[in-house]
């Protein structure tokens, strides 16, 4: 799924990418605006507001009645005949602008990564830390092809925290808080996404919940529209110290104020959990977008800087400079609407599994992390033919199995049949067993065969939907495919089937 570019920004200024990026960029360029008075050595005290009431009252003058002077009539001009007087213009009247793009542009051609993390520091209660992350993205961003992604990394991933043990992922920058890593917390988090996916990283902005709240608040006082697809009813969600409140949102469109939106978009309460979060985040996301938007743009904001940089100055700790972050924010505006692609590792990507002390944890499937990571930050310009697909699911090797989930007897051997007529080799063929739940044809992944799975789904007509992680013990082979009622049509050629050099794919 693809984002406007700007919305990039709004995640590369704030956590979970939930932020009205615009009003952070506006106390930034405040920020630096203060940051240039002070070398100019005034004294900026504890904000803006000092500042301002510090500045030296004007000395009052006496009135004195101003004497006019008569200016003498000019002479009069008389036009020779035929000739015509034309008056003198006024000279245009040139209105200063802001223009953010003049002063920052990125020149340096290098992909830039950035670890965005989200900490669950508790604004009612008297906490130093150190923090878990509650939400992690990586952003990677090409300023040569004006592109930008954006992955959301569930915090249950289960990862190797390099020089110390196996854990969470969201525990990384705890660790490294509390055990002194050089660089602290965001350095070892940083490190951890590294080794685990691939992916250097050297680049971060860690910041609290305070900085959501604020910001929407300033963008949106009066709330966010928000059309919630589902009942959400989470009696055990975190209050602002160690408690819990009941939290519940009923189907439908509704205004949300700030703290809602936080509440909305952070609880796990519905049955795809941390999955279902990263995706009510994006949501979040986009209607902030078009409440900027429909304010006017960033720069309508660039009057609540100081009060921003004022309530925000330590919610937030990065390795970023300013100059950096506004060189994003115009990156941002070029890349486009088009320029972002959004992702989520999500059950396709990970194993379910239990550790030795009872925890429910992601165990990441590297093959299909490292094909998302590639889909996500190197999109090909064109989609893949069938044909492209082919050789990569040729590569992987994969071994089929194909069971008939319906009461139509032979749909599985009839499946195994058109499959072969297209070169397809099956290994199993079989039925599901009475308790199997499922409905309509869905393919299986059990041992991360990403392009295979991606292969069986275009060939069938099958949209991204319909593959699924396999963890069911239904198989030991790669690939299962669950036939069910809506593969007759195709078996009969009712349907079309992709072709070997389609470019428009179905999934």
């Amino acid at each position: 799924m693809r984002i406007p570019g700007w919305l990039f920004i709004l995640g590369v200024l704030a956590f979970v990418g939930l932020t009205a990026g615009g009003a952070v960029v506006a106390f930034l360029v405040g920020r630096e605006i203060a940051i240039d008075t002070r070398q100019a050595g005034i004294d900026i005290g504890g904000g803006f507001d000092t500042f301002l009431r510090r500045q030296p009252s004007p000395t009052p003058r006496p009135t004195i009645p101003p004497t006019l002077t008569p200016i003498p009539a000019g002479p009069t001009f008389t036009p020779r005949p035929g000739e015509t007087l034309t008056p003198p213009t006024e000279a245009p009247q040139i209105t200063p602008t802001f223009d953010l793009a003049a002063d920052y542009q990125i020149t340096d051609p290098r992909r830039i990564n950035i670890l965005l993390m989200g900490i669950d520091q508790r604004s009612g209660v008297e906490d130093d830390g150190p923090f878990r992350t509650d939400t992690m993205m990586l952003v990677s961003v090409d300023p040569v092809r004006r592109t930008a992604g954006v992955i959301s990394i569930p915090r249950d991933l289960w990862v190797n925290i390099p020089g110390f043990r196996q854990a969470r992922i969201n525990s990384a920058n705890q660790i490294g808080d509390a055990q002194a890593y050089p660089g602290g917390g965001p350095a070892l988090a940083m490190e951890t996404v590294r080794q685990n996916l691939g992916v250097s990283v050297d680049r971060y902005l860690l910041i609290n919940f305070d900085v959501f709240t604020t910001v929407v608040e300033t963008v949106a006082p009066n709330g966010i529209e928000i059309c919630v697809q589902e009942e959400i009813d989470d009696p055990d969600y975190p209050d602002a110290g160690f408690g819990t409140i009941h939290v519940h949102f009923d189907p439908g469109c509704q205004l949300l104020n700030a703290e809602q939106l936080l509440q909305y978009a952070r609880t796990r309460a519905t049955f795809g959990g941390d999955f279902d979060r990263a995706r009510r985040q994006q949501e979040v996301m986009s209607a902030v977008q078009e409440q900027v938007l429909s304010a006017g743009g960033v720069l309508n904001f660039i009057g609540d800087a100081p009060r921003l940089w004022d309530e925000l100055t330590g919610s937030f700790k990065t390795n970023m400079t300013l100059d950096e972050i506004l060189q994003l924010a115009v990156l941002g505006q070029d890349i486009g609407r088009d320029g972002v692609t959004f992702s989520v590792i999500d059950n396709l990507y990970v194993n379910l599994a239990t550790t030795n002390t009872g925890d429910q944890v992601l165990v990441p499937k590297q093959n299909s992390i490292s094909f998302l990571i590639q889909q996500t930050f190197n999109p090909p310009d064109t989609e893949l033919t069938l044909a492209d697909l082919k050789v990569r699911a040729d590569a992987e090797g994969a071994t089929i199995a194909i069971f008939n989930n319906t009461q139509i007897q032979g749909l599985a051997s009839q499946t195994r049949d058109w499959l072969l007529g297209r070169g397809v080799q099956t290994a199993q063929i079989g039925n599901t067993p009475p308790e199997f739940a499922a409905s309509g044809t869905i393919i299986r992944d059990y041992t991360d065969n990403p392009w295979t799975a991606r292969y069986l789904a275009r060939l069938m007509n099958l949209g991204p939907d319909r593959i699924q992680p396999g963890a069911d013990g239904l198989t030991t082979e790669d690939i299962a495919i669950i036939v069910g009622e809506d593969v007759q049509p195709l078996l009969a050629g009712q349907e079309g089937v992709a072709d070997e050099t389609s470019a428009t794919p179905s999934s």
